[in-house]
């Protein structure tokens, strides 16, 4: 299983989308406070919409809280200020894919401390940033892709129908 780490998120539809790709994908989220919205926040229930029963969510007071109880994992931190693409690296299951706020992104300091583990997703140079929602799910299906979708049911069931049925 993947974590996905949203340090300070502030708006929550991307939240509420983001616990939707974990609930389809088995990927824990965790939630760093502050956050920038109140968890009954209508727009993140809707965002998420009814299958909230299926995320592993935890919420932690401080990233360095998070790094602590899970000493052993390897964590990526997601930037566009990072020099090596994220389809560069081999992930693991238990990795922690670590994202910023919507604002600022994952704090300086941070990124410098972690620098070998900083990831960014390809974009134009024109382009300041994709959206938090969207890089997470880029994220964590490559993260998946790479470790064969293991537990992923990967096959759908087309039904025959004729056209009249369709109209």
């Amino acid at each position: 299983m993947f974590h996905i780490v949203l340090v300070e998120p502030e708006i929550p539809q991307n939240a509420g989308n983001i616990a939707r790709t974990c609930a389809a994908t088995g990927t824990s989220l965790h939630l760093i406070r502050p956050l920038g919205f109140e968890v009954t926040d209508k727009y993140l229930k809707r965002a998420g919409l009814d299958y909230w029963h299926l995320v592993d969510i935890s919420y932690h007071d401080s990233f360095e809280e998070l790094k602590a109880q899970y000493s052993g994992a390897r964590f990526f931190y997601f930037t566009t200020k990072a020099r090596r693409r994220h389809s560069d690296v081999k992930f693991q299951d238990g990795d922690f894919l670590v994202f910023g706020k919507e604002t600022k992104g994952l704090p300086e300091e941070l990124l410098l401390q972690n620098e070998p583990t900083c990831v960014r997703i390809p974009m134009f140079s024109e382009a300041r940033s994709l959206n938090l929602s969207n890089s997470a799910a880029i994220a964590v299906y490559e993260a998946l892709r790479q470790t064969d979708y293991q537990g992923l049911l990967e096959a759908g069931e087309l039904h025959e129908h004729s056209w009249s049925e369709l109209e």
